[in-house]
């Protein structure tokens, strides 16, 4: 722990003060401990003690161009010359909505928050108002926030049984929360249909991460959301995508752009501001006029903040020149990663699967040659898991500590050949 003693004080200093340590309770999880840092510039953080790392976590997924982008910190510098905040309407605000508008498959118009849980939080709230109907089908495993409303779906019981209640998640959860959600299992084409043959009347809306990025960068199965799609159609059910992570990342027109099915309602956060806090809802012109037409309550001092709409621009304009040429170099270079990587864990005879696009992928050491769905993540050697991530954390590449990574425009092939030098020297410390 030498090697992080200041870290070590920071911490202890920390949870005098502040509720956990930390600011976000999944940080707490970081081994050997939750560092603390002192920059993050391109694909390089440092931390308080001095080491630095290759960076590979990325803010948690936000920082699509790198730590403090030349290009982001150049309009940020210039914005807040000009105002802080307004609390009223600016240009920048229909020049970002525009390029939304231009990038995105399902975009007629958007609404602005600032964080992933406060859009979902709009989206529900339309599709309730636009459909007249109360419950939504959201799947195990995914993630849409930490509102009472929507946060079911973690570690549930074996074996799935149709119609059972949520289980809480969450001390201080309303009990009357689970009245109106639907958990099923993903992947699982069956168990949506029967649900939508069997209440399809009371269903408003199905939402699900296009690809599971929040447990394990899970691909969907082969014709599964466009089932989904044509189920929804059929039904008179509003088919939201949770874009947070893959929107501007996995493709410049996120996930539905990349997959080719088109929801009626998309959730963007991220890496939509290249850091800076800034979430979207975009969708049919029908269900967003709901907000114009003053039937559907949006509201938020902080909407529309000309700060993160100065680097929401920026990012925007980098993410989609040359027909979304970064965002291509970025896959290209994740995917040299992951096969790097798979090489490397069959040479050492170590079972590691890798599931997710280049951007946005997920190393888990099990015996599974595939994953379907959330529970299939649940069976992984955790230990291996952490005992490989502090192994790396030694060698200076710093990973998220559920075993999942980004990539972004700053990485380089230098960078890639460096985190496969470290990964040789970390399977090997895995292996023992």
């Amino acid at each position: 722990m030498r090697k992080f003693r200041r870290s070590e004080q920071l911490f202890k200093r920390s949870q005098k003060f502040l509720a956990g340590g930390v600011s976000s309770m999944l940080r707490a999880s970081s081994r050997p401990l939750p560092l603390f840092f002192e920059t993050a510039l391109g694909a390089h953080l440092v931390d308080v003690d001095g080491n630095r790392y290759l960076d590979y976590a990325l803010a948690w997924g936000p920082l699509i161009l790198g730590g403090s982008h030349l290009a982001i910190v150049r309009a940020v510098q210039h914005q807040l010359r000009r105002s802080q905040t307004l609390g009223a309407q600016h240009e920048l605000e229909i020049e970002v909505a525009e390029r939304i508008c231009q990038m995105v498959p399902c975009a007629d118009k958007v609404a602005f928050s600032n964080s992933g849980s406060e859009a979902v939080q709009v989206a529900l709230r339309l599709v309730r108002a636009a459909t007249g109907r109360r419950k939504i089908v959201k799947f195990e495993g995914h993630y849409h926030g930490w509102m009472d409303n929507i946060l079911f779906g973690y570690h549930p019981q074996p074996p799935f049984r149709s119609g059972a209640r949520p289980e809480l998640a969450t001390g201080g959860q309303l009990p009357s929360a689970a009245d109106e959600v639907t958990v099923l299992p993903w992947n699982h084409l069956e168990e949506l249909e029967a649900c939508v043959r069997e209440r399809s009347n009371e269903i408003a809306a199905i939402i699900t991460e296009p690809i599971l990025c929040n447990s394990s960068c899970l691909m969907p199965l082969p014709g599964y959301l466009r089932a989904m799609r044509e189920l929804a159609t059929r039904s008179g059910i509003i088919l939201i995508f949770d874009e947070v992570i893959t929107g501007f990342r996995v493709a410049p027109g996120g996930a539905q752009s990349l997959l080719g099915v088109v929801p009626d309602l998309a959730i963007f956060g991220k890496a939509v501001a290249g850091g800076f806090p800034l979430s979207v809802v975009a969708g049919k012109r029908e269900i967003m006029d709901l907000i114009s037409e003053k039937r559907v309550i949006h509201a938020g001092t902080f909407n529309g903040n000309p700060i993160s709409l100065a680097a929401a621009r920026a990012t925007l304009t980098v993410l989609s020149a040359r027909d979304g040429a970064a965002l291509r170099s970025i896959r290209r270079l994740g995917e040299r990663l992951i096969e790097g990587i798979r090489r490397l864990a069959a040479d050492a005879e170590i079972p590691l699967l890798i599931n997710g696009v280049g951007s946005a992928f997920h190393l888990s050491f099990t015996e599974r040659t595939e994953m379907r769905d959330y529970r299939d993540t649940l069976d992984t050697d955790i230990r291996a898991r952490d005992a490989f991530l502090e192994a790396m954390l030694q060698e200076g590449v710093y990973l998220l500590p559920d075993g999942r990574w980004y990539v972004s425009a700053s990485h380089t092939v230098t960078d890639v050949e460096f985190t496969l030098q470290a990964a040789r020297k970390a399977l090997a410390k895995v292996k023992g």
